[in-house]
Parts: structure tokens; sequence; C-alpha cells
């Protein structure tokens, strides 16, 4: 009947933890290249174009194919008083991968460490400004995590990808497969060569259909904007 979606489309969300994805596969395909990590930048509707061809091309004959719907990531954001540049390009990267709808960029703010004087005080430079010994992310895997299931559960969503490595993350995925209302998988970048590093089996209470990616498929997802 017209207006009927094909029955054998998959509207596919895929759900980006995108510093994980873009390390790994930096670190297992570039460790010995002459790539440094900000030339590996991955473009996250690049990848969730491969993700979803890989995937495809795998299925037996007559398995429904996915189609991609929506493309949700996950990120720290520097912040604009310790690293305005790294700030700068962080929010360029942003609208650039936004240009196509279909992508949604959520940034949290990068949680910072500090030199401390000896009453415990942070110790400001020259400058007056704060002096910064490290920074990480929090909270971006449980962003991720609440994605998971938030997305498993919509109506218009048939199949929800988990791109990511990240062990911290299983539970999210047993819990959005328990739901029962969209299939649920996962990915993994994988170098034959180095079989005993990236792909793993997931400490998960049920089998999940993983795609394995290549080096092509890494290289494929690059972003080759040039950002100042």
């Amino acid at each position: 009947m017209e207006g009927l979606r094909d029955i054998a489309d998959l509207r596919t969300v895929v759900v980006i933890d995108y510093q994980n994805v873009h390390l790994t596969g930096h670190d297992l395909f570039e460790s010995n290249g002459p790539l440094a990590r900000h030339e590996t930048l991955v473009d996250p509707l690049h990848l969730a174009n491969q993700l979803l061809r890989v995937r495809n091309e795998r299925q037996q004959q007559g398995m429904a194919h996915a189609v991609l719907s929506r493309v949700l990531v996950y990120r720290g954001e520097p912040s604009p008083n310790h690293d305005a540049r790294a700030y700068a390009r962080n929010q360029a990267q942003k609208a650039q991968w936004e240009r196509d709808p279909r992508v949604e960029v959520n940034m949290r703010p990068l949680k910072y460490e500090y030199e401390r004087d000896a009453n415990g005080r942070k110790a400001s430079g020259p400058d007056g400004k704060w002096i910064v010994t490290g920074r990480s992310e929090k909270g971006v895997d449980v962003l991720c995590a609440l994605a998971l299931v938030r997305e498993a559960r919509q109506p218009d969503v048939d199949l929800v990808i988990l791109a990511s490595h990240d062990s911290d993350l299983d539970p999210a995925l047993d819990e959005a497969a328990a739901l029962g209302s969209a299939k649920v998988e996962t990915f993994c970048w994988f170098d034959p060569a180095q079989p005993h590093r990236a792909r793993r089996k997931r400490q998960t209470r049920r089998n999940l259909w993983y795609t394995p990616l290549g080096h092509t498929e890494f290289v494929n997802s690059r972003d080759r904007t040039i950002y100042k």
C-alpha cells in the first residue's frame, strides 16, 4: 500500500562514543604509521555509512537491511578558558558534522586537574590562570548508555548500533536488548594481523550481532576537513 515503509528496512540509529572510537581505531591501525591523532579524526556520518554498508553485506540473503536514520555523537568538550584553540576546533567540528541533519553532536565539558599549592589551593601561573596538569572525559559513557536505552524504546527505531569498545557500556546493551522493542548491535575495529587487539567478546547476557570494521573502513571514515 502506498505510504507504507518497506518492511525490509531497519530504521537505524548509531550511537557513537567518539573519543573511544577515534582513539581505539588510531591506536590499532596507526600505531606504527606517520599520522598523529588529530590527523585521523573520524567523521561520524562517514563512520555510520561504513558501518551499515559492511553490516548489510554480512547479512544472509533475505535478512533485513539497516537504513540510517540518525547518528548520535557523544564526546568531551575542551574549556574555552583553558584551551581556546581546542575549544574552537571542537565547535567547528560539531558545526561541520551537523551539516547533515541526521547527525547530532552532544558534548560534555572535560574535567580538568590543577596544580595545587602548599595549602591545597589551585596554583596560578604568570598569566594569572590556573595551572592545568591534566584533563579527562567524565560522564560521556553515561550519556551513551542513556541514549542507547532511550533510542531502543523509540517507536520509529528498529535497530540501535553502539559504536564503542568501552566495557562499562555492556550493562546498557543488556538493558536495551531486554526491552525487546528494537534490535541492538555493536561494532569493533579489527585488524586480522593483530587478532588479540580491539576485538573481544562483550560481557553481555545476550549474543549480540557485531560488525567488525578494518583499516579500509577506518581510512574511509576519516574527516578530511582541515580545522585551524
